[in-house]
């Protein structure tokens, strides 16, 4: 955790933004989470003496951290996950089990597709890739 969010406030500085205590608080809970976290589930873990926090709080970080590529939001999920990989703007993906609720986070090859749009005239902003299944412990 302590990497993940040093080199959270690496990537903070080189953007000229701030890793405020509020931020800093709901990328540790996503962090230190096995799974997706809901938005409330955040915002009632928020408090170190487990006063939950006000929500425009909890809203208004992961808005951040989404845009800083510190986090994804599972949309079919309505969750949050902490960005697993390195890469500065990459394309989620997701691996997610629809029996334990497990989601993993994977590098998609976009690159046909991000050609083909290309050639149709379009830039595309961003994907998301939600492949739903089963994880191999709830397969045995």
């Amino acid at each position: 955790m302590q990497r993940a969010l040093g080199a959270a406030e690496m990537r903070c500085a080189q953007a000229q933004e701030r890793l405020t205590d509020p931020r800093r608080r709901v990328l540790e809970l996503l962090l230190g989470s096995d799974g997706p976290l809901k938005a409330y589930d955040l915002i009632a873990a928020y408090g170190e003496a487990g006063e939950p926090a006000k929500p425009p709080t909890v809203y208004r970080a992961l808005e951040f951290l989404e845009r800083l590529g510190f986090a994804h939001r599972i949309e079919s999920l309505n969750a949050y996950v902490p960005c697993r990989l390195d890469a500065d703007g990459h394309s989620a993906a997701f691996l997610i089990c629809e029996c334990c609720g497990a989601a993993e986070e994977f590098e998609p090859d976009f690159t046909a597709q991000f050609a083909a749009a290309a050639h149709a005239g379009y830039t595309v902003r961003a994907v998301t890739l939600e492949a739903r299944g089963a994880c191999a412990a709830c397969r045995r």
